[in-house]
């Protein structure tokens, strides 16, 4: 029985060193609620609001948590802390049981005895005074912060490095709190380990349980058991292990690859059910071939596609329906996998399991970032432990694929100048406890990183796991990633993303603060030390993408200012993630920086704060979907068709490739049949499927140019249409037209409501802003006198669409009206 399942507790703060025992409580009279598992800022967000809590200076004052519980039930009592941030002291009554030291390593404490009324109070020290204690320097300054002394302390560099502004540092019971009596047998620690043996699974378990001595346990994997054995141990503890075979497994694939299948993992004691998890069947790999990381699932090479990961409660960090539902987006998008980075913290455990069910795979950073990690006992200690129960606690999930020894480790003291040093940490003291305790887990040393035993720096973006920000933060041409070489981008394409007018008037008032409104800049992000910021970046590209002046847009439209700064990101990405995704480019890997914003405002995610998508989102979906058909510009060699079919099933579908005159005439309409074997991919020239050279991309620019657009679309033996995608002919620079004859409807059919889009002159990146609704697609280009129907889903209460269609280079936007079913 956990005696605080419905426990009530209330926080306070108080100036650092003021209160220091539980008895001096009581003459304190402000109090705020607080849930628990939760922190301080999510207290004072509950009593005074979000502002309130992002303005916070949380780790300026002392924090006492507490609640009071009735003793219930028998003894020993567990009182278990999955996590406490960051320094913490525990009491119970008067007596101080116990410290914690990291914000990352779980603790229990065991009581012989309970008061019948204990009051249990938590003490959180203040880590702005703590860093006032002088330690020794590191061998190298981290940019990323201020205080230094930070990578003494085993916490999160969340509300404490300037990147991360608008959001409070966590401090309090971060993670679940439970006092368990000790009437049932206690989980002290689990191992779930999975391999494959020929075609049958195997899974070897072993748990350590506290409490009543158990006689029987059974193991049950899926629909197969075994006894298990029970060893009596000295300290009174027992050990149960077994060993379960499934026959002819079936495999956990990422979900653009197969199917993710998993395993429920039960122990069964005296009869009494104790879930253990869901495991799953599967091996990874990874491959430095010709200095280039990959990996390769089950033996087939794996593109990995998706995000960093960024919390969707960066002030609570509690929020697991909302992160079920980003994770759901993530697969409709065509995300296969996601990286925690060693700036942030490691996720609730059903992220892990989420992730497991949907098919994501998870590049899980250690919490090290840019600092120098102590060479010092009792850290080490700490960070072993810390990588040590996280492996275990999430030991058979197969979604798990990399661990990590942090974000930018190396790459700091190698930006600096500093020859690569000894970094025992990431050297020997974590991939040894990953080998121990993680196999079939690849290690990567950090992120970035060269190939083990390579010349090349951890910079170099040709080698090994790289960083890209060419096209970005370092303003080079869109076409720098066709020399860049990159093989496996672990961060790219950080821009400052604004999110949509809705969002921004809901957040700012008006579209008329983008720019240099004091508001609007604090939430856009910079480089600590930097003269510049990633809005600057995004100005830098709508100039040279657009040929247009951000500065002149901003003070006589701002809202076409905004849409072409969200255009000139959708242009970055789709040059960047199309390139990487074709067959010949040598990288097998692209991750975005990142996934969400921590605030509102134009920062890096490709989600804005509340989870909403921003206009590069849908590029993610078009070039990253499992079964997807791509056009490329290939310069004088003309353009590429790029088909792929990640799956696991053969696909049959026609390939349909159209040109398209400014005037609406279709000059080129070719139908292909195409067969694709499982995880295959073709490309295809266009002139050759097409019969002949008719410079279509208008590249040898002999005469006028013949084409405005071309198009592809996949569609399968049944009609379903599996892609479309429209290229452009000619740039991006386009002028504005009064109108392109722009129209929208809405249908409603048994699968629900879906707009179609239509018109008569080319539309540039077309957008779709329905009220109530999400559309599946939306800033994408259609051809002259060309169509698209784009299904809805419901977002809100409305019970049909409305609102408007735009695009960018139309001055007239289309109201959307009702069709069939309407």
């Amino acid at each position: 029985m956990d005696l605080l399942a419905q426990a009530q507790w209330v926080c306070t703060a108080v100036e650092p060193g003021s209160v220091g025992h539980p008895d001096e409580l009581d003459a304190l009279d402000q109090w705020l609620p607080v849930s628990v598992p939760g922190t301080a800022a999510g207290a004072i967000r509950d009593a005074n609001g979000v502002d309130a809590a992002r303005q916070a200076q949380t780790d300026a004052s002392d924090w006492w948590f507490v609640t009071d519980v009735p003793a219930r039930g028998r003894g020993p009592w567990r009182l278990s802390f999955d996590g406490l941030a960051t320094e913490a002291e525990i009491w119970v009554g008067s007596q101080r049981v116990a410290v914690s030291e990291s914000m990352f390593v779980p603790l229990v404490v065991v009581l012989d005895e309970l008061p019948r009324s204990a009051r249990i109070a938590l003490r959180f020290p203040s880590l702005d005074a703590a860093l006032k204690t002088r330690r020794p320097r590191g061998r190298w300054r981290s940019s990323l912060i201020s205080a230094q002394g930070l990578r003494w302390f085993r916490t999160t560099l969340l509300g404490r490095a300037p990147v991360f502004g608008g959001v409070p540092a966590p401090v309090g019971p971060w993670r679940p709190v439970r006092l368990l009596d000790g009437a049932d047998p206690v989980t002290i620690s689990r191992r779930v380990h999975t391999h494959l043996d020929g075609s049958d699974g195997v899974v070897e378990i072993e748990v350590v349980l506290a409490g009543p001595a158990v006689t029987s346990a059974l193991v049950t994997v899926g629909e197969q058991e075994a006894r298990a054995e029970i060893v009596s141990r000295q300290d009174g503890s027992q050990l149960v292990r077994a060993r379960v075979v499934v026959p002819k497994a079936r495999l956990w694939w990422p979900h653009t690859h197969g199917q993710p299948a998993g395993y429920s993992v039960d122990l069964h004691l005296d009869g009494k059910p104790l879930h253990l998890g869901s495991a799953g069947f599967r091996s990874v790999t990874a491959n430095y071939d010709e200095d280039g990381f990959a990996l390769q699932v089950n033996g087939i090479d794996v593109f990995c596609r998706g995000i960093v990961w960024t919390p969707t409660d960066p002030i609570g960090l509690n929020a697991p329906q909302e992160t079920r539902r980003v994770l759901e987006r993530c697969v409709d998008a065509g995300i296969n996998m996601i990286r925690i980075p060693g700036t942030t913290v490691y996720e609730r455990d059903d992220f892990y399991s989420d992730c497991a069910e949907l098919g994501i795979m998870v590049w899980q950073d250690v919490m090290l970032a840019t600092t120098d990690p102590p060479d010092d006992a009792g850290f080490r200690t700490l960070l072993e432990e810390e990588l040590r129960s996280f492996a275990l606690r999430h030991s058979g999930n197969p979604a798990l694929v990399v661990l990590c020894g942090g974000s930018e480790t190396e790459q700091q003291p190698a930006m600096l100048g500093v020859q690569r040093p000894v970094i025992r940490a990431i050297d020997d003291v974590l991939p040894a406890i990953a080998d121990a305790v993680a196999p079939g887990v690849v290690w990567v040393s950090s992120s970035p990183s060269a190939p083990p035993g390579s010349d090349a720096l951890p910079i170099d973006v040709s080698s090994g796991v790289a960083h890209y920000f060419g096209v970005g933060g370092y303003r080079r041409p869109l076409s720098d990633v066709r020399a860049a070489g990159v093989r496996f981008a672990a961060e790219s394409l950080a821009f400052s993303i604004p999110p949509g007018n809705d969002a921004v008037e809901a957040a700012f008032g008006s579209v008329a603060v983008a720019g240099h409104h004091p508001a609007w800049k604090a939430a856009v992000p910079r480089d600590n030390g930097a003269s510049w910021d990633f809005e600057d970046v995004r100005d830098h590209y709508v100039r040279s993408v657009f040929g247009a002046d951000p500065a002149a847009e901003r003070w006589s439209d701002p809202e076409r200012y905004l849409d072409l700064g969200r255009a000139a990101v959708c242009e970055a990405f789709t040059e960047v993630l199309q390139h990487w995704r074709r067959p010949d480019s040598g990288c097998r890997g692209a991750l975005v920086l990142a996934a969400r914003d921590l605030e509102p405002g134009a920062g890096w995610g490709v989600l804005d704060h509340a989870g909403v998508p921003k206009a590069p989102w849908f590029v993610l979906r078009r070039v990253f979907a499992p079964v997807t058909a791509l056009l490329v510009d290939d310069g004088l060699d003309g353009l590429r068709v790029l088909v792929f079919n990640d799956t696991d099933r053969p696909l049959a579908a026609t390939l349909h490739l159209r040109s398209h005159t400014a005037a609406g005439v279709v000059s080129t309409d070719i139908t292909v049949p195409l067969t694709l074997a499982a995880h295959d991919a073709r490309t295809l020239s266009w002139n050759v499927v097409t019969g002949g050279f008719a410079d279509v991309n208008h590249a040898y620019r002999f005469g006028t140019k013949a084409f405005d657009a071309a198009s592809v679309r996949l569609v399968d033996t049944s009609g379903v249409v599996l892609a479309e995608n429209v290229h452009l002919i000619g740039g991006a620079a386009r002028p504005v037209e009064r109108s392109i004859g722009l129209r929208a409807t809405a249908h409603r059919s048994a699968n629900g409501w879906s707009v179609t889009v239509d018109t008569d002159g080319a539309a540039q990146y077309v957008r779709l802003n329905v009220g109530g609704f999400d559309a599946t697609d939306s800033w994408f280009h259609l051809p002259p006198g060309g169509s698209r129907t784009v299904p809805l889903r419901p977002a809100g209460l409305v019970d049909r669409p409305t609102g408007r269609v735009a695009a960018l280079n139309s001055a007239v936007t289309a109201p959307i009206r009702a069709g069939d079913g309407g």
